[in-house]
């Protein structure tokens, strides 16, 4: 399989591996060296409000959501982008329904809270689902980088599993929380970078942003006002704004790796204020990305597979 990468493609590539593996050998060595459950697990709870924001938005979006978002706006069109909206509607619900519980209780995780409310059954039924979970979405995110850079790296997708599987578990095992966090940061610099890349570029080529959108319209790609209540309908406001509440909720109240980030930080208040100033980041990557499937469409909407 021919490649598309040059120098400078494998240069980044190896760059961020490289990256994300030191900064969990600098928490290894430095502060406490990880040596307390309450550094490991919970950066003694002294980590800042915007690395832990970052953090939040990187747990939330993935490679599955930057290219399923892209390929989503190619084929369908634009609707999907209204599920912004549930963000903002479900952050306070969020904020003043579920953080108080863990906070108020002392809770060091969701199944300790579990266990207080229901027993010790549900906790283990609760964490051994979430566990089955998490090992079936880490295969299918790790998966859909693989079949990128296959594509255009010719790495089969054995040997870049393995080694982005490798990078995460080294960084995330040696140098627990903080490594996490701050790898999620810097991750999530390298998602709008590369993002902004593909929006620039795709403009330069045909012109504008404007006409990005006016190919997109052109062709039927932009669709934003679908209010339909039919639920076999494939997107509207009603099903994204309803269904985006219950996804939100579920993944930034009640999911174990995101309730773990919020207890990095000192109190109450201020895991409120990194959930605040995770969702701006949040929405804005999502619209980029949306966008951004726009912009490779102005690229390649003359051999349209849906035409």
């Amino acid at each position: 399989m021919g490649t598309s990468f040059g120098i400078a493609d494998y240069a980044v590539f190896i760059t961020v591996l490289i990256i994300s593996g030191a900064i969990g050998v600098y928490y290894r060595f430095s502060g406490g060296k990880q040596k307390t459950t309450n550094e490991y697990l919970f950066g003694n709870r002294n980590q800042s409000v915007i690395n832990v924001a970052f953090s939040l938005m990187t747990n939330f979006m993935s490679a599955i959501t930057l290219m399923g978002l892209s390929a989503e706006n190619i084929t369908y069109g634009t609707q999907f982008v209204v599920i912004n909206v549930s963000y903002m509607i479900a952050t306070p619900i969020v904020s003043h329904i579920f953080l108080p519980v863990f906070y108020k209780l002392g809770a060091l995780s969701v199944y300790e809270y579990l266990e207080k409310r229901f027993g010790k059954a549900t906790r283990l039924a609760a964490s051994v689902a979430f566990t089955v979970q998490m090992v079936l979405y880490m295969g299918i995110a790790l998966y859909a980088p693989a079949i990128a850079l296959e594509a255009v790296m010719g790495l089969s997708q054995f040997y870049s599993i393995t080694l982005v599987g490798l990078v995460c578990l080294f960084y995330s095992t040696i140098g627990g929380i903080k490594a996490v966090i701050i790898t999620d940061v810097f991750q999530s610099l390298v998602m709008y970078a590369a993002i902004f890349a593909v929006i620039i570029v795709a403009a330069v080529n045909v012109g504008g942003i404007g006409e990005i959108w006016n190919i997109a319209d052109r062709n039927g790609r932009i669709e934003l006002f679908n209010f339909s209540t039919d639920p076999t309908v494939r997107h509207s406001w009603f099903s994204l704004t309803l269904g985006g509440i219950f996804i939100y909720c579920s993944l930034y109240g009640i999911n174990q790796t995101q309730v773990q980030r919020y207890l990095t930080v000192k109190d109450y208040k201020t895991a409120v204020k990194c959930l605040w100033l995770s969702w701006p980041l949040l929405t804005l990557l999502s619209i980029s990305t949306c966008f951004s499937g726009l912009s490779i469409y102005s690229a390649y909407y003359n051999c349209d597979p849906i035409v």
